[in-house]
């Protein structure tokens, strides 16, 4: 990827798309509002191109130290809730998505055009971001189609209760009422929304429940919020073409964007809980004897496979939050036989690992999951 930005970069200059250094006055204070108004205007070639930042009343050089703080600071801005533009998922994974009610602020989508603009200048100019965003998120930035599966990062709660639907009659769980509809909040005045043609006059039933959970989950997950999706990732292909991140999956998009993490594995361990196996079961010591050999990458994969996001807690993996706050690292005996792949719930942050007869054996699965298993499965 760094080379294909880097042929960019250089076919840029032979065409003399390149524009002067463009500067800007920051406001420490008032750093999205102030970075949105004087560069929101500048055209993709200009802000693909030096950009120098200086904070009002400072007299630090920016020789990249500068802008390193200034891509922190607009992260932390962007997504204060008093921008009301991003929210944190349910998940408690302390990922970020798109709120739903952005459109409070008349400027929202110019807004989300500009973030999705500065987050691809920073993978342009190879600076890392604070930026941690859903799973279903990531899939729409590389237009890759969402499954069910991705309900469960995107809102574990709601998902159990559309698992539970699926599994029980209708009438059996009391849901026998719904109609081919969902209903949205602005701000506790709740509206109507047909998922289908006057869905709000079709029932729901054990015939067509499938139809409505898929139609539900894509409407929460993708419809609800498609204009500020949409605006994004137009935003971050005008400065990083689409075409250069497409061979890329949502782990590895996350890792472009926010690096690599600098992954503990003795404070992993330390704060991890089983169930099904002790410390001392072969399959355990195997495990962390192959994540102690693992890359920088792998790992971070490791950790988005398992938790949802490569995003390590300030406090150390004692402070990792689950779907009803604190939950450790999670490792449980998965039954059936070591021809099944490791399996992971983010909500819960647990690998469900197999008996393998080898360590190898183990290696080869984890691997394979962590790196090739991270799309999901729908219902078919």
């Amino acid at each position: 990827i760094r080379g294909k930005l880097k042929r960019l970069a250089e076919r840029e200059q032979m065409r003399g798309s390149h524009h002067g250094p463009v500067r800007a006055q920051i406001n420490r204070k008032q750093v999205l509002t102030d970075s949105f108004m004087q560069l929101q205007h500048l055209k993709p070639a200009e802000l693909r191109g030096r950009l120098t930042i200086q904070f009002s009343g400072e007299e630090g050089i920016d020789a990249g130290g500068v802008s390193r703080e200034w891509y922190m600071l607009l992260a932390r801005d962007m997504f204060n809730p008093d921008k009301a533009l991003f929210e944190l998922s349910p998940s408690g994974d302390g990922a970020y998505q798109p709120f739903g009610n952005s459109g409070i602020n008349e400027t929202h989508l110019a807004y989300f055009k500009f973030i999705g603009r500065i987050i691809g200048k920073a993978v342009y100019d190879g600076y890392l971001v604070d930026a941690h965003f859903t799973r279903p998120f990531y899939k729409h930035m590389l237009n890759i189609p969402l499954n069910y599966d991705d309900m469960e990062a995107f809102d574990p709660d709601y998902h159990k209760s559309l698992v539970y639907m699926l599994e029980h009659p209708l009438e059996e769980s009391g849901l026998d009422y719904l109609t081919m509809s969902a209903t949205a909040d602005y701000f506790g005045m709740e509206t109507v929304v047909d998922l289908i043609p006057d869905g709000r006059d079709v029932s729901v039933t054990d015939d067509n429940k499938l139809e409505y959970v898929n139609l539900v989950a894509a409407h929460r997950m993708t419809n609800a919020i498609k204009e500020q999706i949409a605006a994004f990732t137009e935003g971050f292909n005008d400065i990083v073409p689409h075409e250069i991140i497409s061979i890329l999956n949502p782990s590895e998009l996350e890792l472009l964007i926010s690096g690599t993490p600098e992954i503990d594995i003795d404070d992993l361990k330390n704060n991890t809980e089983y169930t099904g196996y002790t410390t001392s079961a072969p399959q355990v010591r195997w495990f962390w004897e192959v994540v102690k050999d693992l890359s920088e990458e792998d790992r971070a994969r490791l950790l988005m496979f398992v938790t949802g996001t490569s995003k390590v807690p300030l406090d150390g993996f004692k402070a990792l939050q689950g779907i009803s706050g604190p939950q450790r690292f999670q490792i449980h005996k998965a039954y059936g036989g070591g021809q099944r792949l490791c399996s992971a719930h983010t909500c819960f942050n647990q690998l469900d690992l197999p008996e393998y007869n080898t360590k190898e054996e183990l290696k080869d699965r984890l691997l394979f999951a962590i790196r090739e298993g991270s799309e999901g499965f729908g219902f078919g």
